[in-house]
């Protein structure tokens, strides 16, 4: 028999699907993740560093939106960057990991700027400024509202989608609802348990973690370009991880291995030598 396949989350097993406790287990745990690493980046001057003066390279905008139409007063809180000095040549919806906020993206947003990219970098509902609560189908509903955002902001630019780390989740399980040109996962894993027990969670344990955005039917049925970039001292999701998600793609996905990174310095000191591949990829006819 067949595994079965949700509307959000990926696929999964059959009678293995996750319930009340898993989706309670999901929102606080999250919750005191994400906020641990956040105050803990903050304090140790993380979140601005390598930061340069808006305005340089780039115009900066802060927008908000509903996460849902049906749910108008659930607000998300965004923040577009685009080139100021030279033509944009395409644009990336951000999706960030579990531990940041968009102001700990803005530095990428830079970069991506100076090199003809314009981004969008939102906060998942109960991160930031953004309201409502963590939970996994709503971090979906909110990349695909984030989506439809950036596509009203860039309206003439080929649009690509990346999902880095946490967010390598949230976009693969909600590819198929975007009408995205490419697709690019960063320091990505390949289903949330597996992703769970990497970082430290016990095998015999993982049961409790709820058994979502598994990689492997999406990519298969993906037709999208896909990108796969991975640090090769990643420490958290080991690079067998990259290659395993690139065997699943069709067609094949291309993967860019970068030496001397760890799993969150594309983000906190961002580089061109990790995202000048990315931006090369996502410009090229």
């Amino acid at each position: 028999m067949g595994a079965k396949k949700s509307q959000a989350g990926g696929e999964r097993a059959p009678g293995n699907s996750p319930n009340r406790a898993h989706r309670a287990a999901f929102s606080y745990t999250i919750s005191c993740v994400s906020r641990f690493l956040i105050l803990r980046d903050r304090a140790l001057g993380r979140t601005k560093r390598g930061r340069v003066p808006a305005g340089i390279h780039e115009r900066v905008s802060r927008h908000s939106f509903p996460s849902a139409a049906h749910l108008p007063s659930h607000v998300l809180d965004a923040v577009f960057v685009e080139p100021a000095a030279i033509p944009a040549r395409g644009a990336v919806l951000l999706c960030h990991g579990i531990g940041e906020s968009v102001e700990q993206w803005f530095g990428v947003q830079q970069l991506l700027a100076a090199n003809g990219v314009a981004s969008l970098v939102f906060d998942y509902s109960g991160y930031g400024k953004s309201t409502g609560r963590p939970h996994w189908e709503q971090f979906e509903l909110d990349a695909v509202a984030a989506f439809a955002a950036l596509k009203e902001l860039t309206p003439s630019l080929p649009l690509s989608v990346l999902g880095f780390s946490l967010g390598s989740g949230v976009v693969t399980a909600i590819i198929d609802r975007l009408d995205a040109q490419r697709l690019i996962l960063c320091e990505a894993f390949t289903s949330f348990r597996n992703a769970a027990v990497s970082v430290g969670i016990p095998r015999p344990l993982a049961r409790l973690v709820p058994p979502i955005w598994h990689a492997q039917q999406r990519l298969a049925e993906c037709r999208l370009p896909v990108l796969i970039v991975h640090g090769e001292k990643d420490r958290l999701f080991p690079v067998a991880m990259a290659h395993e998600l690139a065997g699943w793609c069709e067609p094949r996905a291309e993967v860019v291995l970068v030496p001397n990174t760890t799993h969150n310095q594309p983000f906190s000191k961002p580089h061109i030598s990790y995202w000048g591949p990315i931006i090369e990829w996502m410009c090229k006819e």
